[in-house]
């Protein structure tokens, strides 16, 4: 564990709306990850970044302190200026060993999200682990890490009530969309097909919505949602064409660049001067800040659930030592079961060379004596030497395993 190490910029320290600047493109993001990993001699990388956090999780033995992190960032070509390296430089939050453990585990919990109880956290943090296990990134340790941050947040989420009549971010940003009282045959654009697109759309479905118009770089995926909601899929770059009017636009991308400028709002009011709805729930906000100085638009966005989300805590705050209690606990089991590993690691060649030593016995040192043997006898022997091998094998394995863990 003394190689994990996290980087973390969080909503803690950082400027929800600041935070949108370090959030990576995810089109050529495999390949930076794979150049950082090969130029800072990092063994394994994940990176995550989700409404209120973007974090880099490693394995290595590099030291990991800010001069190392500046390094890390500016190679990454995130195109920040220097006084805006060194703001978010003195916000990083730098965790190793146990104290990246404890955070990875507090962070899959909730225990450091906006909206403690929220449990879309988990599903973010395994989706992102898979994505780099799939674009090769990581390997045997983290893979180890994260099966104890999904065990410990599933331990959390079951045995205490922090996330007892859930609310998240989308839900809180469904209740303030609620608060302006669309009409149910409101005309809602959608831009993006994601997972909190999804969610947000399973809160209007429900409440018998049903006029939507579904964007998406990838019009598969629009096409998806389109059909799950009974509405009309588009590519994004329709929207630069869309003539048919809108009441409420709900928007959650990855870009890094607005999707929502002044001249593509402009043309989907088509001469309308109504005031619209927004909700925009990217980071980077998906809509440019010119839009809503220039136009009359209820504005809804992360940052804006902060109040309630303070309150949120207040009403889950009981529960917390419930949840490090747990977390604690796990973190021990973890230590644990990494001293086993370790030992089957080093271990991992004794089957191989009691094999060779049987083999060399048989075939060489006693080679004659066997030879000598009636079948019965030989059979016999066969069987005492497969039982003295795998005794051979089992044995040294527990007792090690047993040493190890009773020596601290």
């Amino acid at each position: 564990m003394k190689y994990l190490k996290v980087i973390a910029f969080t909503h803690k320290q950082i400027e929800l709306k600041e935070l949108g600047k370090l959030v990576l493109c995810q089109e050529n993001l495999t390949d930076k990850l794979h150049e950082v990993k090969a130029r800072f001699g990092i063994n394994e990388i994940f990176y995550l970044a989700t409404c209120n956090r973007v974090e880099f999780v490693l394995s290595t033995p590099q030291k990991v302190d800010k001069e190392f992190a500046h390094q890390f960032i500016e190679s990454l070509g995130m195109g920040l200026c220097h006084n805006s390296m060194g703001t978010f430089l003195d916000a990083a939050s730098i965790y190793e060993d146990h104290a990246a453990m404890e955070h990875l585990l507090r962070t899959s919990c909730s225990l450091e999200s906006l909206i403690v109880g929220e449990k879309e956290i988990l599903a973010q943090l395994r989706k992102a682990y898979e994505s780099g296990r799939e674009a090769g990134l990581t390997g045997d340790k983290l893979r180890l890490i994260m099966e104890c941050v999904v065990k410990t947040a599933k331990e959390v989420y079951t045995h205490t009530n922090i996330s007892k009549n859930p609310i998240s971010v989308v839900s809180l940003a469904y209740r303030k969309l609620k608060d302006l009282k669309l009409c149910s045959n409101a005309r809602i654009l959608i831009i993006g097909a994601g997972e909190t697109n999804k969610n947000i759309s399973k809160y209007l479905q429900k409440h018998k919505f049903s006029n939507f118009s579904v964007f998406n770089r990838t019009l598969s995926k629009a096409q998806q949602l389109a059909n799950d909601l009974g509405g009309e899929a588009f590519e994004l770059e329709d929207l630069k064409t869309y003539k048919r009017g809108f009441d409420a636009i709900i928007t959650c991308t990855s870009a890094v660049e607005p999707i929502i400028t002044t001249e593509i709002y402009a043309s989907l009011l088509n001469g309308d001067t109504d005031r619209k709805t927004i909700v925009d729930l990217a980071i980077p906000n998906d809509t440019a800040a010119e839009v809503l100085e220039q136009f009359e638009v209820n504005f809804i966005e992360v940052h804006s659930l902060n109040e309630v989300a303070k309150k949120n805590l207040q009403e889950r705050y009981h529960e917390l030592s419930h949840a490090e209690t747990i977390i604690e606990q796990n973190i021990s089991e973890f230590l644990v079961m990494l001293k086993q590993r370790r030992i089957e690691l080093a271990m991992r060649q004794v089957p191989e060379k009691i094999k060779e030593i049987r083999n060399n016995a048989v075939n060489t040192v006693f080679a004659e004596e066997v030879q000598s043997l009636d079948k019965e006898s030989r059979e016999i022997l066969e069987k005492v030497m497969n039982y003295m091998e795998k005794k051979y094998i089992s044995v040294p394995m527990i007792m090690a395993k047993d040493i190890l863990i009773n020596s601290n």
